[in-house]
């Protein structure tokens, strides 16, 4: 099974994550007309496809005991369940966090939910391993705090000249952010004790259990669509572009790669996940640049909702910056 060996190795992987997953959402804005619901079917595809490929490939690498395949036949229950628990949060977070960029975009749903994500995961993750400068950690998600409260005010802003409703869109960014959050944490203890899991072990067994779990939780989602559509026939899935069901596999293929480096980076002993996991979180900037600069989200809105995304920038960057040094200064020693 590869790992990272050094800090370096380990930091680049977390940025690539970061990247990932803050740009796998861009695939469905490729699909006008494609409703957040059907292309998460080809998403889930993308992910149960990907994650067995990198645990035949990275997470094979050498056999032994920690391989993929010796891992998988060997985990016991009780770690499995925790992989099970996670794939069911992240199933339901991604679709509520689907149905808020519906309802506000990607400048406004990335933020607050992955950042209110940000803020649940990293405190549960580090009670579960306690790794890095607390200063910096804690301080860093403080000012991720500040950085969705401008976001939020932003949003409120721009909606003051719209009829779409500013609270609904917060409140289902919010809740996916709330389940998204557990994901880390829920991830971490299926990695502890004997007979635990590896990272690729655990991105598989998740993605499977969201696929399943996906199917009583999509069809609350089918009755009607994110913005107020019309109630969804069951088989509107199969009526869609084949391009549309690429671009659903490609955005599993661009997350499940995150995830799986995010994870091995975690888990390497080097940084722990409460840092892995905050420095991944770094997607909402990178959400936020494509809404606001690739897809001109508020180029209609007034200019104080840009200086308030200004700030939001700011705050997100200072605070992650604080979080990426944790590992390696200390302030105040454990």
């Amino acid at each position: 099974m590869y790992q990272p060996g050094t800090y370096g190795i380990a930091l680049l992987l977390m940025l690539i994550s970061m990247i990932c997953w803050g740009s796998w959402p861009v695939t469905m804005k490729f699909t006008p007309g494609w409703r957040f619901h059907l292309y998460y079917w080809d998403f889930l595809f993308g992910v149960v496809i990907t994650s067995l490929f990198f645990g035949l490939t990275l997470g094979n690498r050498l056999g032994g005991p920690s391989g993929f395949v010796n891992n998988l036949q060997h985990a016991d229950g009780l770690h499995i369940l925790w992989a099970i628990l996670a794939g069911i949060v992240f199933d339901i977070a991604n679709l509520l966090l689907l149905a808020a960029i519906d309802y506000a975009g990607l400048a406004i749903a990335f933020p607050v939910g992955a950042g209110f994500a940000l803020i649940e995961g990293v405190l549960l993750a580090y009670f579960l391993a306690p790794k890095g400068d607390r200063v910096l950690l804690f301080g860093g998600v403080v000012l991720v705090m500040f950085a969705i409260v401008y976001d939020a005010r932003a949003h409120r802003m721009r909606e003051a000249r719209r009829d779409k409703a500013t609270t609904k869109a917060i409140g289902v960014s919010l809740a996916a952010g709330l389940f998204l959050g557990l994901f880390y944490p829920l991830a971490a203890k299926s990695f502890s004790g004997m007979n635990a899991l590896v990272p690729y072990t655990l991105v598989f067994l998740s993605g499977i259990a969201a696929l399943i779990c996906n199917i009583p939780v999509t069809y609350c989602f089918t009755r009607r669509s994110g913005s107020g559509g019309s109630a969804l026939p069951t088989d509107s899935y199969f009526d869609g572009r084949a391009s549309f069901h690429g671009l659903g596999l490609l955005g599993g293929f661009v997350w499940c790669s995150g995830t799986v480096f995010s994870l091995i980076a975690g888990n390497s002993h080097i940084v722990g996940p409460a840092v892995s996991y905050a420095i991944g979180q770094g997607c909402t900037m990178i959400s936020a640049i494509w809404g606001v600069f690739v897809w001109h989200e508020f180029a209609e809105a007034p200019r104080g909702a840009r200086t308030q995304l200004g700030w939001m920038f700011l705050f997100f960057v200072v605070g992650l910056a604080a979080i990426a040094l944790a590992p390696v200064v200390t302030i105040l020693p454990l």
